[in-house]
């Protein structure tokens, strides 16, 4: 149990961000959460945290949630950077603005909100770990999800510079990459592409990102861990 350390969650009033609130609360962690709508407020005040509304893109909201982490726990130990969908359309057809707010979505929420947390973990004793939801389109890229796709591979490359950097302060960094989950209307073409002949339960993904902020992933940084049902297949 961890039952004097605390993690933040961001856009977690419900599917994946909820299923990692929800598990990371059950392995004992204090929940600070921040969402869009009052429903991660409720979600955290249910599992005994605290929540606020805001946007992953919004710096003064990050460093707002930070802040009121640190005024109530004393402490951050994990990060789960978590965010909604960034435009779709087709590649060459999406705009210049909407290129920048998929950046400031997908990308930047997690260098800003590193900006904040580092130096926090850097002076705990046990140092910290970040786990960032990213896509399995990040390496092979899906037409559907341009914007995702591209700013996720960018991710993954700060993912490994972070984690290079800050690996001597004991502090971790990883992203997961999930496939098609069940927390999205289901597709049979879909479906039949999934060599586990399933969507993925938002559940499971909690639990990998659970692992990867436990002291049993203590080796594992720098890492891009699919969790898509097979569905990829470069090695």
């Amino acid at each position: 149990m961890n039952n004097d350390k605390a993690a933040i969650i961001t856009a977690a009033s419900q599917g994946l961000g909820a299923a990692c609130a929800n598990v990371l609360a059950l392995r004992g962690y204090h929940v600070a959460i921040m969402s869009r709508s009052q429903a991660g407020v409720a979600l955290a005040e249910a599992l005994g945290g605290i929540g606020m509304t805001g946007s992953v893109t919004n710096v003064d909201d990050l460093s707002a949630l930070v802040d009121m982490t640190m005024d109530k726990f004393g402490r951050i130990d994990a990060v789960v950077n978590n965010t909604g969908h960034p435009p779709k359309g087709a590649l060459l057809e999406i705009s210049d603005d909407d290129w920048h707010g998929g950046l400031d979505l997908v990308m930047l929420n997690v260098v800003r909100m590193s900006r904040l947390v580092a130096p926090i973990m850097q002076a705990q004793e046990n140092g910290g770990a970040i786990v960032n939801i990213s896509t399995f389109a990040a390496f092979e890229p899906s037409a559907s999800f341009p914007v995702s796709a591209t700013l996720r591979a960018a991710l993954a490359g700060f993912t490994k510079l972070f984690a290079d950097q800050f690996a001597s302060d004991g502090i971790r960094m990883n992203c997961v990459l999930p496939g098609f989950m069940d927390s999205f209307p289901t597709d049979e073409a879909i479906r039949a592409s999934i060599p586990l002949g399933r969507y993925g339960q938002v559940e499971e993904i909690a639990n990998t990102v659970a692992f990867l902020l436990s002291e049993d992933a203590s080796y594992i940084t720098g890492q891009n861990i699919r969790v898509d049902g097979g569905l990829t297949r470069s090695i």
